[in-house]
């Protein structure tokens, strides 16, 4: 019966938009014992053991974080002795343990099975290794006991610079946060370098046994999900694309040519019931390029919705490699002939392609449909958007009020003129299957 109840509230929760602490689930490892004393419930009503305390407070944390898109982004493998056992340089890939017919091995493919499965969820996978690049490219391609394939793997740093510099540079091809990285090495030395260098990094302490390298990392709860999304499951993709418009661009300098020739299209569609957990996710994880980085709940996103004097707009950027998906939110409000732009985020995947010109056009041209005659933008400053401190004033607004940590800009919409992107702007024709 407790079981049935427990299964019909994890559906509620759902349908609800509530999100669960799931301390069944916990109970299961830990056993009931551990969480619950029959004396103390009997005496105060204490469901938790005083010894589970500070667990319980970490899984309830854990969630509190996911809410604020505070989970871990990347998980950053080293290879030999992580995800196989021996040194591919050394005995090739024939000498490798990996898969059926030895425990040891067998542990090693449940360690690429968790992070495949992490990979499917949207968690970006990238590879960390002092190799050569050829031979430890070589498992991926022709082992077959190989769970992961390089297709799995969005950055693959294998060479013979030291742990932390190569961690640096994934974070930058990613263009995400050290922060938002989880390194995972059987070496201590290696894992002891990159906490000194990079404080920012979860470094986990690793069991001995492959096997339980999953159940450790699970633990940890750095990888905390509330949902999954369709722009989740298609992330690796998407950064394998940028990674080809990266390489592209590299190819020549002629800038202008080469975002002409991307193709680009940037398609957008008022908020909708559809693309809502999305535009939630974003507007909670989106730090960098956030001029207000102000959180937003379902139900908030609901009332912009219904408000017929507001603005919500979420766009979605394709171009001839691929799509992007999602990559920007927009939120204003009007107050008598000004619109106020409340949340303006983009992803940083799409930096230097004009995007943000492309997005501000649309801006004015819905404000114009609301009758506003000044857009007004405001920038508060926190310790991780200093990237878009300027943003309004390169987009051709004017500085009206300016403290440290807090400065408004205006545009007047008369005096607006488009910026030439090579970006054509569409409306999305979207049937929405709530009716909205």
């Amino acid at each position: 019966m407790v079981q049935q109840i427990n299964m019909e509230l994890r559906s509620m929760t759902v349908d609800e938009g509530v999100d669960l602490v799931a301390v069944d689930d916990r109970a299961a490892i830990d056993g009931l014992a551990a969480w619950h004393d029959p004396a103390l419930w009997c005496r105060s009503k204490q469901e938790i053991s005083p010894n589970a305390v500070p667990l319980y407070g970490d899984l309830v944390t854990r969630v509190l974080a996911a809410q604020r898109g505070l989970s871990s982004k990347c998980l950053v493998l080293d290879l030999d002795d992580t995800l196989w056992g021996g040194v591919v340089a050394d005995c090739a890939i024939e000498g490798l343990v990996l898969g059926q017919g030895s425990a040891l091995g067998e542990g090693f493919a449940a360690m690429q099975k968790y992070a495949k499965e992490l990979k499917r969820r949207g968690v970006i996978l990238a590879v960390c290794s002092k190799n050569n690049e050829a031979a430890a490219m070589e498992p991926f391609e022709r082992h077959p006991e190989m769970v992961l394939r390089l297709e799995d793997i969005s950055c693959f740093a294998a060479n013979w610079d030291d742990k932390a510099t190569n961690i640096r540079r994934i974070a930058a091809q990613l263009n995400i946060g050290l922060g938002s990285l989880v390194f995972v090495d059987d070496n201590p030395a290696e894992r002891e370098l990159v906490r000194r260098e990079l404080p920012e990094v979860a470094v986990p302490e690793l069991p001995c046994e492959p096997s339980l390298i999953p159940y450790r990392l699970a633990e940890a709860g750095y990888f905390e999900a509330l949902t999954i999304t369709n722009e989740d499951l298609q992330r690796t993709q998407q950064y394998q694309d940028n990674a080809l418009r990266g390489k592209f661009m590299a190819s020549g300098t002629d800038m202008d040519g080469f975002l002409r020739s991307l193709q680009m299209r940037l398609v957008w569609r008022p908020f909708d019931r559809t693309g809502l957990t999305r535009i939630v996710q974003l507007i909670n994880k989106t730090n960098q390029f956030n001029l207000t980085t102000r959180r937003y709940t379902v139900d908030e996103v609901l009332a912009v919705m219904s408000d017929t004097h507001a603005i919500g707009l979420q766009f979605r950027l394709m171009d001839r490699f691929g799509d992007n998906g999602i990559i920007a939110i927009v939120i204003g409000k009007m107050q008598q002939e000004d619109l106020y732009i409340d949340t303006w985020l983009m992803s940083c995947r799409v930096l230097g392609r004009h995007v943000e010109n492309a997005t501000l056009a649309q801006i004015v041209d819905s404000a114009r449909t609301l009758g506003a005659k000044r857009i007004v933008g405001q920038y508060i400053e926190t310790p991780k958007n200093a990237l878009v401190k300027d943003h309004y004033l390169k987009m051709g607004f004017k500085c009206t009020a300016q403290a440290p940590t807090n400065t408004f800009a205006t545009l007047e919409i008369a005096d607006f003129v488009p910026t030439n992107t090579h970006i054509l702007i569409e409306e999305e024709q979207y049937a929405d299957s709530f009716g909205n």
